[in-house]
């Protein structure tokens, strides 16, 4: 599910004069920027709890990262 403005509402991808594979290749598109191909990938096999716990601490740490490169570069 896609998030708008604090709520939640489902992808949706229009079908313009009939081309199935560009709405196919842009719903791909839509689902790996929402992270939901990422998080359908992870949820296979079961993640053992130390596991889940590295690597949300990875995730966590590229987020700030990401944060603070960000933040040096607006000023």
């Amino acid at each position: 599910m896609a998030r708008r403005n604090n709520e939640l509402s489902p992808l949706e991808v229009v079908v313009e004069n009939n081309n199935i594979g560009r709405a196919i290749s842009r719903l791909k598109r839509e689902m790996a920027r929402e992270g939901i191909r990422k998080e359908l990938k992870r949820r296979r096999f079961y993640e053992k709890p130390s596991v889940k716990k590295r690597r949300k601490q990875r995730e966590a740490e590229r987020r700030r990262r990401k944060e603070r490169r960000r933040a040096s570069r607006d000023r």
